[in-house]
């Protein structure tokens, strides 16, 4: 929170700046992250490899928000009245990350945020933390001040405290959907803004007049795709 002020005055053109520097740091190490997340998840480089290629897409759209952080402004809503929009970051955000993708999922959350002048506190699953800790590293080497992005370890009474600090004003969690339901009822209970992701029963169809052999290779790679271990793995095949 002592980093928030500064973080929040700082030009929407500076944060972008420390966006663009850490996407061209992850394109230079993008194998040693692919080694750390390979590593300690256990997942093969290739998937490591593209798991990064989607959390430099994340890093590249928050560069891009400042275009949607200006304000509006209306002229005559109604007689002799004039309306002003000013957007505002949040304040601190706790980032509560799965272990299936420790580099995807902390980029997506933490860029956005960062990005629209909030501070960050990162939780990431204490299964596969490392990759947390390097992109923290990272960041510092593009340019963002000390404060503004912190990783702490831990397990549930990490998480509770970062739930129940009245310094935390927004929340955003992937993982279970029993998790995800219990963050968002005890963090909106205390007046956080809450995202809670939880899985999904994610639905194959196959027409009658389906490439058998295609749709056959699409439902294993959708359904055991890192080993099955996400959000987005198909469940349930359908034959129509």
């Amino acid at each position: 929170r002592a980093a928030l002020p500064g973080w929040r005055a700082t030009s929407l053109t500076k944060r972008a700046d420390v966006l663009f520097r850490l996407r061209h740091l992850l394109t230079e190490r993008r194998d040693d992250l692919a080694a750390i997340v390979t590593s300690e998840h256990g997942k093969v480089l290739s998937d490591a490899a593209g798991e990064i290629g989607r959390g430099l897409e994340n890093v590249e759209f928050a560069s891009g928000l400042i275009n949607q952080l200006k304000g509006e402004f209306s002229e005559q809503v109604s007689t002799g009245i004039d309306v002003h929009s000013v957007k505002q970051p949040v304040g601190v955000v706790a980032c509560i990350t799965p272990f299936n993708f420790p580099v995807m999922v902390p980029l997506w959350m933490v860029a956005s945020a960062i990005a629209c002048g909030n501070t960050v506190v990162l939780k990431p699953s204490e299964k596969d933390p490392s990759a947390s800790v390097f992109l923290a590293k990272l960041f510092l080497e593009a340019g963002l001040p000390a404060g503004v992005l912190n990783v702490v370890h831990g397990d549930k009474e990490a998480v509770d405290t970062l739930l129940d600090s009245p310094d935390v004003s927004a929340v955003s969690f992937v993982g279970s959907t029993p998790i995800a339901r219990s963050i968002y009822q005890r963090a909106s209970a205390s007046g956080k803004r809450v995202q809670a992701l939880g899985g999904a029963k994610n639905h194959m169809v196959v027409l009658e007049d389906a490439d058998i052999e295609s749709a056959a290779d699409a439902a294993v790679s959708a359904a055991y795709g890192s080993a099955g271990e996400r959000c987005m793995a198909v469940s349930v095949l359908v034959a129509v």
